[in-house]
């Protein structure tokens, strides 16, 4: 498919779609309505965030790792960027980091560059990607630290794996990938078998797709409800698979056992750095 003659890059589609936001919300960007109690307050302008900076836009510190997956941080990153947030790719420096895609990510702000306060710490998944990293000091001193502060504290699939091994998710409620899910209970969370799970300031998404679930959720908490709704209407977001075998309960047995087969491994490598780290955090 060609782009006709005057049609907008992907520059001007951005700028269009954000306007689309905007307008949709009657100018919320601009100035909170009345009586909306779930806006973040204003946030003075800064220099870093691949959404840009400014007053009235959350800061959101978005990690990005080796081996994640990558629609894991667009999902959510969609959402995020059209509500005009100040968006932060950290990661320890600056080089770029490789996919599951085999698709570099350049992160735009290190650990040390981070801000100290954010709205929201997110971590995004990625099975591989997470288990080299459920016992990296220097990631999950990072996440307890930025933890202590942040408005939300969230992540989408195995994301949550890494939130437990910093000790962020001991008390909550929490879900992830269907695979691990049952090993966020060996570092003190209490597992839930739902797409998006909220318990106080804690948000995590379920497998891979429900980070735009995640992201409409956490938009209704920072902006409000019609401004997510205007983003899933922008987005078109309205999912209709052609397949009922999204869930290991709706799909064939055969195709479960098959994949069980084939990631039993990498599963049990998980399970363990699991125990691992849920000894460490009781010491």
């Amino acid at each position: 498919m060609t782009m006709d003659q005057g049609e907008p890059g992907n520059a001007g589609r951005r700028q269009f779609l954000q306007s689309a936001v905007a307008a949709g919300v009657g100018g919320y960007l601009m100035s909170q309505s009345a009586g909306a109690q779930t806006a973040p307050k204003p946030i003075p302008p800064g220099t870093l965030g691949a959404a840009g900076a400014g007053p009235d836009r959350p800061k959101i510190a978005m990690l990005v790792h080796p081996k994640m997956v990558m629609q894991d941080l667009i999902g959510p990153m969609t959402v995020f960027n059209l509500m005009r947030c100040e968006i932060h790719l950290v990661w320890k420096t600056r080089e770029p980091v490789m996919t599951e895609l085999g698709i570099t990510v350049a992160p735009t702000t290190t650990f040390a560059e981070c801000p100290e306060v954010v709205d929201v710490l997110f971590v995004p998944g990625g099975l591989d990607g997470t288990i080299a990293l459920m016992d990296d000091a220097e990631v999950l001193k990072f996440l307890a630290d930025r933890g202590k502060t942040a408005r939300y504290i969230t992540s989408d699939c195995t994301g949550s794996l890494l939130l437990g091994a910093a000790g962020l998710l001991q008390g909550y409620k929490a879900t992830s990938h269907w695979m691990v899910r049952d090993e966020l209970a060996l570092m003190g969370a209490i597992p839930v078998h739902d797409r998006v799970v909220q318990d106080r300031n804690r948000i995590t998404g379920g497998g891979v797709t429900a980070g735009i679930d995640f992201g409409l959720t956490l938009a209704a908490l920072l902006r409000s409800r019609e401004e997510a709704e205007t983003i899933q209407l922008v987005i078109e977001y309205a999912p209709a698979p052609p397949f009922d075998a999204g869930t290991p309960e709706t799909a064939p047995k055969a195709i479960v056992d098959r994949l069980m087969s084939r990631r039993g491994p990498t599963v049990e490598q998980a399970r363990q750095k699991a125990q691992r780290a849920g000894r460490a955090l009781k010491r």
